[in-house]
């Protein structure tokens, strides 16, 4: 089979992206490989060719760690007329069956699941009658405690593999460092002298720039005259809090500046119809959290700012890398002010609660379900936290025992019902001491990125990932000075 005449008639693409060709030639040899490529690198055509040849009986596995892009992924791969799907608690219990009854009778060639689908015993029925032609493991560095987006369930990802019959794996990731490389290959039982493919984070044409601010006020001038400055160009403002953004929305209103939104707060549809309207230039400005841009497939934007301090370097330059997939000269903004880091610290606080948090947060929904199922969130705080219904922490604790299995999905308003305790195990392996010092450092290494107006940039940057360069950039703010 000749790869590039595969890749213009199923992909209508006239050449590969490095390192594309290197990992799908692995993928077809069925070689195991740990790949890093930088944002915007096209990472799914890299499995999604192998789904496109794929037998009847054959299916490419994708596990991913976020709805929105599982979806988004999905769609893409049907738009090259693949036979994909996606099975995640967006879908009621019916839909799930349903298509997992299709995977069963091999209607699609590519289904992305999040790691806690494996949990269920239906899914594996599913996939008895299916030869796994490909183990996809999106957003790899999930794996690691020492990664920023740490997932208990991933380190369980290889026992799943092995269960399978242990075929081939691609782990895909845009931002490891050296440690995280380690932790990934040793879970994955990788070796990284011949299974590691270094896609390279060079992104020569982006400009990072860093703007002490000292108000809100500030800010908001400063963007004003940005946003003149990137007048009829696509770009995105990233911001930690919904608050602030709505704030900064208003501030726009003011300035009669058009744009659009996506957070949480809003309905799924909205969320839906202003992402495609951004993504096909009808809207040329997005205000959003940090949810927004994975799998997000736009070459066009030209600048990316973040209003408040993101939560690592990591993902700093994940989201800031969503500028200038085109490779024409783009630019990064990160308006910083020395009291944005309370919001990152209290998120902190608030992300990882305390062992007798979580077991409490389980025992009122194994105890009072009636209440729970309908009041929800809004009783358990009460419960926890009294008055103070700004804190997040019971959030994160249910999203802690749904990771552990130990709440399933249900048609309530609340959406679960206990399942089984937490055990010692669960609290071990999810140390919420550990991550939260691990998650501190990332955020001294971000505030050391921040204040060091010495070097270059996109040298600090490769220096954190561990890819030495010795030229600057010539282009971010530490070097035009």
């Amino acid at each position: 089979m000749q790869l590039i005449d595969h890749l213009k008639q199923q992909f209508g693409f006239e050449s590969f992206r490095f390192p594309q060709k290197e990992i799908i030639e692995r993928t077809l040899s069925r070689s195991s490989t740990l790949a890093l490529m930088p944002t915007g690198a096209g990472k799914s055509l890299t499995y999604q060719f192998a789904a496109s040849i794929a037998k009847d009986d054959e299916l490419v596995l994708v596990v991913s760690p976020l709805i929105a892009l599982m979806q988004d992924q999905s769609q893409k791969a049907r738009d090259f007329k693949i036979d994909s799907t996606y099975i995640n608690s967006s879908l009621s219990l019916d839909q799930k069956q349903k298509r997992m009854e299709q995977i069963g009778q091999g209607q699609y060639k590519m289904v992305f699941v999040a790691p806690e689908r494996f949990q269920k015993p239906e899914f594996w029925q599913c996939l008895e009658k299916r030869k796994i032609k490909l183990f996809v493991v999106d957003e790899a560095h999930c794996i690691s405690l020492w990664g920023h987006d740490f997932r208990p369930d991933y380190a369980k990802l290889q026992s799943f593999r092995e269960r399978l019959g242990n075929p081939p794996l691609l782990a895909l990731t845009a931002t490891a460092t050296e440690d995280v490389q380690r932790d990934i290959a040793q879970q994955f039982k990788l070796d990284l002298k011949t299974e590691l493919i270094l896609g390279g984070l060079e992104r020569p044409n982006l400009s990072l720039n860093i703007y002490d601010c000292y108000s809100d006020v500030e800010k908001n001038e400063k963007l004003v005259e940005l946003l003149k400055k990137h007048k009829g160009e696509s770009g995105i403002i990233y911001f930690s809090l919904i608050q602030t953004l709505e704030s900064f929305s208003r501030f726009l209103n003011q300035q009669k500046i058009p744009y659009v939104k996506y957070h949480g707060d809003l309905p799924a549809d909205i969320r839906r119809r202003n992402q495609s309207d951004f993504i096909k230039d009808k809207e040329q400005l997005i205000l959003a959290t940090p949810a927004f841009g994975l799998g997000i497939d736009k070459p066009n934007i030209r600048f990316v700012t973040h209003y408040e301090i993101p939560s690592s370097l990591e993902a700093y330059f994940q989201e800031v890398g969503r500028a200038g997939r085109d490779g024409l000269e783009s630019s990064g903004y990160f308006l910083y002010s020395e009291d944005d880091l309370s919001i990152q610290m209290q998120f902190l606080n608030w992300a990882y609660p305390e062992k007798s948090f979580i077991q409490k947060v389980y025992d009122l929904i194994e105890s009072r379900p009636d209440v729970v199922a309908v009041e929800g969130f809004d009783f358990l705080r009460e419960q926890m936290v009294f008055k103070n219904k700004k804190d997040f922490r019971v959030n994160a604790a249910v999203s802690i025992l749904n990771r552990w299995g130990c709440l399933e999905e249900n048609e309530t308003p609340f959406g679960y019902q206990a399942l089984r305790e937490p055990t010692e195990a669960d609290f071990q392996l999810e140390d919420q001491n550990i991550l939260k010092k691990e998650h501190q450092k990332k955020l001294l290494s971000l505030l050391r990125f921040i204040q060091n107006a010495d070097e270059c940039r996109l040298k600090q940057v490769y220096f954190y990932f561990g890819h030495k360069k010795d030229e600057n950039c010539g282009i971010c703010d530490v070097c035009r000075k």
